[in-house]
């Protein structure tokens, strides 16, 4: 089996920005409104990858499989935004502070858990200049 081309295990914890591919096609951010589609087909394809044109770099890892939905967690959603627009909740875009207050029976604000069969790399290949 040939080795991946770079730490497929590090490279998604880096701060990139994710997305996701649902039956329909669409792809949407993770942070998107994705659960009508997840209940009505739960096959996904999470994506995170980065593309720097100038040095050269493209990286990605792709996990197909199937995504389940799970109840909202106030606590999880605090550490998760935490790490993003940061510590400080009162600076928080409205949106943010009122997903985490509102009633998630109501919302219908659920979490969203990929569960991917096997993840994979690709190195697309382009051209500087």
């Amino acid at each position: 089996m040939q080795e991946p081309p770079f730490d497929v295990e590090g490279f998604p914890a880096q701060p990139l920005t994710a997305r996701v591919a649902t039956n329909g096609p669409t792809v949407r951010p993770t942070r998107a409104r994705l659960s009508a589609r997840v209940r009505e087909d739960p096959a996904v394809a999470p994506v995170v990858d980065v593309y720097e044109p100038a040095g050269g770099l493209t990286r990605q890892v792709i996990a197909n499989g199937t995504a389940e939905l799970l109840p909202f967690d106030v606590p999880r959603g605090r550490r998760k935004l935490s790490r993003y627009p940061g510590p400080d909740g009162s600076r928080w875009d409205e949106r943010f502070r009122r997903r985490l207050h509102d009633d998630p029976g109501e919302r219908g604000t659920v979490w969203s858990r990929p569960r991917p069969r096997r993840p994979h790399t690709a190195k697309p290949a382009f051209r500087v200049g």
